[in-house]
């Protein structure tokens, strides 16, 4: 089969460590099932594997790769849940200390094919476009859990989402709006700002800058380049959501202002089954559909992968396989 690897890793030139091969197709686990890949969508994951982040030297090559959607043997068309916990744990899959995502311990999706628990495929709802469902599994499906499970939104609240490029930032602002929630981006550049506003942000506002009014909850993955911001933007009683750091993980914690304003830092990585299931009935419910930058096949997924990593993307790079 055809598939997309890590073949070596380059912490300061990512794209130069990917390639398309033909490999054997993998064997499987009892209780694993087969699904014909359709599309796949690449996620920053994906770079960082590159770089070598979170996945070992001696797995090399890996086929890379967390979102997909395609068909089981029986051609019933299914959306990929990527994170794989183990087969004795029960609840939050996020939360097994032994889970791994697709592309980390198992081949990932960027490939014809790709096995996975039974229990990690979701049908998929006629209603989404193979392009459209092929973007949840990760952006979308953290973007939902940063704001509906992590600071637990409700309709008429408003959000701060940091950093308005990036895939789950531009997830969380079609989430977050489809949701009714008031909407408000921080950019570095005032077109990523309006950008963000034609998409469905209610308002823009330059990086560090001080808002009109604090806010019920911050959705943060830039990490130490816009953590005091976060902080100090937030009501009392607030949240800040995290689910990365991209810009570094050592920022100031400011705990006299965590303690005596009451505020909570929750993490999130990922999502759940349950979760998924209902960013795809979200999407269905009110017409709202993921941004996508380009549709490409797995022969440009390195280029693509070059410019996912030197941040000349907007939405979700598309893989479309079969």
């Amino acid at each position: 089969m055809r598939a997309v690897v890590v073949r070596d890793q380059n912490a300061s030139d990512p794209r130069s460590g990917a390639a398309v091969v033909d490999l054997a197709p993998p064997s499987a686990p009892s209780g694993w099932v087969r699904v014909r890949v359709q599309a796949a969508s690449l996620n920053h994951h994906d770079v960082w594997s590159l770089r070598g982040v979170g996945l070992p030297a001696d797995r090399l090559p890996m086929v890379l790769g967390t979102d997909a959607t395609g068909l089981l043997d029986d051609d019933s068309p299914v959306i990929v849940h990527g994170v794989v916990s183990a087969d004795d744990w029960h609840g939050d899959e996020t939360l097994d200390p032994r889970r791994t995502l697709l592309s980390e311990k198992h081949p990932g999706t960027l490939a014809q094919e790709v096995w996975v628990p039974a229990r990690n495929t979701l049908p998929r709802h006629p209603d989404l476009s193979v392009e459209h469902a092929a973007c949840l599994p990760t952006a979308y499906l953290t973007a939902y859990r940063l704001l509906f499970t992590a600071a637990d939104l409700r309709p008429g609240q408003t959000v701060l989402v940091q950093g308005s490029g990036g895939g789950v930032a531009t997830a969380s602002i079609l989430l977050a709006r489809a949701a009714g929630l008031r909407v408000w981006v921080t950019a570095r550049e005032p077109e990523r700002g309006a950008a963000a506003v034609a998409l469905g942000a209610h308002a823009s506002f330059a990086a560090g800058e001080r808002l009109p009014e604090q806010v019920d909850a911050v959705v943060e993955t830039v990490g130490e380049a816009t953590w005091a911001h976060s902080l100090r933007s937030l009501r009392p009683g607030g949240v800040v959501a995290v689910a990365g750091a991209t810009t570094g993980a050592s920022a100031d914690a400011d705990l006299n202002r965590m303690f005596f304003r009451g505020l909570r830092v929750v993490g999130s990585t990922m999502g759940t089954w349950g979760e998924l299931e209902r960013v795809q009935r979200l999407l269905v419910t009110t017409g709202v559909r993921p941004l996508v930058d380009r549709v490409v096949g797995l022969e440009d997924v390195p280029d693509a992968l070059g410019d996912l990593a030197e941040g000349r993307v907007r939405g979700k790079i598309v893989v479309r396989v079969a």
